[in-house]
């Protein structure tokens, strides 16, 4: 197992070329993330690390299974085979310290979003709240915040983020609550990490500030990709405009010892 150099990221790529997922693109076009593979040369397996999430393609190799846990911002993976026969490759090297549950992905659709319905949604922030574009402040200030920080947490540094990040925050008084960001960026497009604070849920504020990061996206012409956690985020997404597109098997290693 090796892992691959900016250099030579080209060389996995044709094992990735059928993924709907944006975050293998984030990898694969430079901009964030690792990757490893079997050699450099001709690699027939590889496995794509970004944030908290990672991806195996091609022959299925134990090896690259057991590469886990390498530097993801809340120390665990999410494992997503992206072919065949990795699946049971992963239930055998972690008996009894997984879970298996499904995702569900939404379709690439750029004309699907109502302008005038995501404006309608933010308007209906309660007085009490106020909404706001997420800088350097805001950005420390997630980071410590342990419900919150995958908002921005796959990204260096403030820097970085400013350069190619985008987001938006729900305030309640000076207590962030809840926010809407870009979890990865890739070329033309960014992820959506939606997070609120449990107390503040089911009042419609991931809604809006979802709604007011997709306007601002198509404002600068940036795809606002959603890839939803579970029924509840896809039953959000359908509110803004997205299609489901299929459900997939997802891997959570409870412990890797």
């Amino acid at each position: 197992m090796l892992e691959v150099p900016s250099k030579d990221i080209s060389k996995i790529a044709p094992l990735f070329q059928n993924t709907t997922h944006t975050i293998i693109l984030s990898c694969l076009q430079g901009y964030m993330g690792r990757a490893w593979a079997n050699n450099l040369d001709n690699p027939v397996s590889a496995q794509i690390i970004v944030g908290d999430f990672c991806f195996f393609a091609g022959i299925p190799d134990r090896e690259l299974i057991q590469n886990i846990h390498v530097g993801s911002p809340s120390g665990i993976l999410l494992l997503i085979p992206e072919s065949p026969g990795w699946n049971s490759l992963i239930e055998e090297a972690y008996p009894g310290k997984f879970e298996r549950f499904m995702r569900y992905s939404t379709k690439k659709e750029p004309e699907a979003f109502h302008k005038e319905t995501l404006s309608g949604n933010i308007e209906n922030l309660p007085n009490e709240y106020s909404l706001h574009k997420i800088d350097k402040t805001i950005y420390q200030r997630i980071l410590q915040m342990e419900q919150l920080r995958d908002l921005c947490s796959v990204f260096d540094n403030y820097e970085s983020y400013d350069r190619s990040g985008l987001g938006f925050v729900i305030m309640h008084g000076d207590s962030i609550v809840s926010g809407a960001s870009s979890y990865t960026v890739y070329h033309n497009g960014i992820e959506i990490e939606v997070d609120t604070l449990p107390e503040y849920r089911r009042k419609g504020l991931a809604l809006i500030s979802s709604s007011r990061l997709i306007l601002e996206c198509l404002e600068h012409g940036i795809y606002p990709s959603w890839d939803a956690m579970n029924e509840e985020s896809i039953m959000l997404a359908g509110k803004l405009g997205y299609h489901f597109n299929e459900a997939y098997v997802t891997y959570l290693v409870i412990d890797k010892s």
